[in-house]
């Protein structure tokens, strides 16, 4: 269930954004969802791409900073509260968030797909299918974009 995301640091200076975005246009690979956050001296651009592997070499090869970490996309409830009933269900089994964004994947009028990145995913993921929070796996999260 887990997802493999890039997060790439980025100089906080134009220009920076631009550069990742074209080497993985250039090699072919099709970003399925992304949040940037920045701070005064840097930007962390975070990227969940079909081909990982293959991103992180071709950006790597471009000299872009790359981490791999885990993640886990969530079907929210499509209404009102749908959020905080999700949230509920981590508080309830013990699981912190460090930090979620959207996806562009969805599920039209049913789910809004959201990625968490949780101390421990594996942990978490046993832990929130227990409490019926539907997880979507890669495969899933990869032909609704």
């Amino acid at each position: 269930m887990k997802i493999r995301q890039l997060s790439l640091f980025l100089e906080n200076r134009p220009g920076q954004l631009r550069f990742p975005c074209k080497v993985l246009g250039d090699a072919g690979i099709d970003i399925v969802t992304m949040s940037l956050a920045d701070t005064a001296q840097f930007g962390i651009l975070r990227l969940v791409v079909k081909e990982w592997e293959r991103a992180k070499a071709v950006l790597d090869a471009a000299g872009v900073v790359v981490n791999v970490t885990e993640v886990l996309a969530v079907d929210v409830p499509d209404r009102p509260g749908g959020l905080a009933a999700v949230l509920d269900a981590f508080e309830q089994a013990g699981v912190g968030v460090e930090y979620m964004y959207a996806s562009a994947a969805r599920e039209r009028g049913l789910h809004a797909t959201l990625l968490f990145r949780l101390e421990d995913p594996d942990r978490a993921a046993k832990l929130l299918e227990a409490a019926g929070v539907k997880l979507v796996g890669p495969d899933e999260l990869f032909a609704r974009s």
